[in-house]
């Protein structure tokens, strides 16, 4: 079993080594366009609700948790409906990711207490820290690769100092990206809970940036950048724990930071560009155009008759002859499953996934 020591008993001084300040310098830079772009979308709602997706399907990826956007879509909108358990595991995370969101904003603070009520809400129950001996973090091949802390007093004791680390700025002066990195690894090390430790892991990753001020909404999604280099996520987790290595581990943070923010961009601007278009042609098209009918279509890749009647306050039939009407114009594609119509904005699915040709059959092949 390895001993964890407190984060701060680290040298910062040891992160300031050229190839990490490089690094630094320009994840820093790529995060403040992507905050500064989000803040750009009038209505926030729309990214919390459409990233935060992306980012539970790729986190819960990671844990082989694989599931389709066309099912979280569903799941979104008709949540009651027999959908698959992946898809409901996913839309436990961004319910998740929402919790602890709003907690930062209400509090200033990530607590234990929050990441606690994270990691029941992910899981679906209180069972809270481990307390049964006996977890061990195991190779493909079955080997015992780490065994994290057994005692619940000791994993208590860590994760009290985990939370001192993440909400004391005093305590070690280094970038918060940097710190963000270290956070991350001392949580996994740590490895408090019985299940859900990964995606609770990546989920204070992006509120750790929410609550230092790096970024307004959780938008960053790090999960896909380590669905694609998930055997360098393992081999540079354990490598800190085996070669105290941990340069490498953070420039790997730095480098997922930079990319996903990039990616972050490109994917904001398409968003902010449609809406601007579509809310346009809407307005000059339809008497019935407001606001709340353009962000109701954003944040709702699959929308439905019951939401259009609940944000515009209509009745239920003014709210499908709208739709309906958005249909005919080319707006949305209306799709039934089983006894429920779903009206899809093919164009943001597009965005969000990347998959022109899902979109197209999506266009041509709907029921």
């Amino acid at each position: 079993m390895t001993t964890i020591t407190p984060l701060e008993a680290l040298q910062p001084s040891r992160f300031e080594t050229p190839a990490i300040l490089k690094k630094l310098a320009a994840a820093s830079r790529a995060l403040a366009e992507l905050k500064g772009m989000a803040a750009s979308i009038p209505h926030q709602g729309i990214l919390i609700n459409t990233l935060g997706l992306q980012e539970a399907k790729d986190s819960s990826a990671i844990e082989n948790i694989v599931t389709t956007h066309d099912e979280l879509f569903r799941q979104a909108a008709y949540p009651d409906a027999a959908n698959t358990p992946a898809a409901k595991e996913v839309a436990q995370y961004r319910q998740a990711l929402r919790i602890g969101f709003e907690a930062v904003k209400a509090t200033g603070l990530l607590t234990n207490n929050h990441i606690l009520q994270m990691q029941a809400e992910l899981e679906q129950n209180a069972a809270g820290y481990r307390k049964l001996l006996g977890t061990a973090l195991k190779s493909s091949t079955g080997q015992t690769v780490y065994t994290p802390p057994q005692e619940p007093d000791v994993i208590v004791a860590l994760m009290r100092d985990l939370e001192r680390f993440i909400n004391d700025d005093a305590l070690f002066d280094a970038d918060p990206l940097i710190k963000m990195a270290l956070i991350h690894h001392q949580f996994e090390s740590i490895h408090p809970f019985y299940d859900g430790n990964g995606r609770t892991g990546r989920i204070v990753n992006v509120l750790y940036l929410v609550q230092q001020g790096l970024l307004d909404t959780p938008v960053l999604y790090l999960s896909r950048h380590i669905v694609r280099t998930k055997s360098d996520y393992y081999r540079l987790l354990q490598a800190v724990r085996d070669a105290d290595a941990w340069e490498d581990w953070v420039l790997y943070m730095l480098t997922a930071v930079e990319q996903t923010a990039r990616e972050g961009l490109v994917t904001v601007q398409a968003i902010k560009d449609l809406l601007l278009e579509v809310k346009h042609s809407i307005r000059a098209q339809y008497k019935f155009y407001s606001q709340d009918l353009i962000n109701n279509l954003f944040t709702h890749p699959y929308t439905k008759i019951e939401f259009i009647q609940h944000d515009l306050k209509v009745s239920r039939l003014t709210a499908s002859k709208y739709l309906d009407t958005l249909v005919d114009g080319g707006f949305l594609h209306k799709q039934k499953i089983g006894r429920s119509n779903f009206y899809i904005n093919t164009r943001l699915y597009q965005i969000l996934t990347g998959d022109a040709m899902q979109a197209d059959e999506l266009h041509h092949h709907g029921q």
